[in-house]
């Protein structure tokens, strides 16, 4: 069985660099969808009054 201590090994910073890149919330995405839907719900009233 392998010791529990965690030791630094060579590639972890690249297992780091990998993370920080790909393990983030879509903000740019989840910003658009928001002011999409509201443009939308905006206009569908806009026209339902007319």
């Amino acid at each position: 069985m392998k010791s529990m201590i965690w030791k630094p090994e060579e590639h972890d910073h690249l297992v780091n660099e990998y993370l920080d890149a790909e393990n983030h919330a879509p903000y740019e995405m989840i910003w658009l969808l928001g002011v999409g839907m509201f443009c939308l719900f905006t206009v569908v009233v806009l026209i339902g009054n007319f």
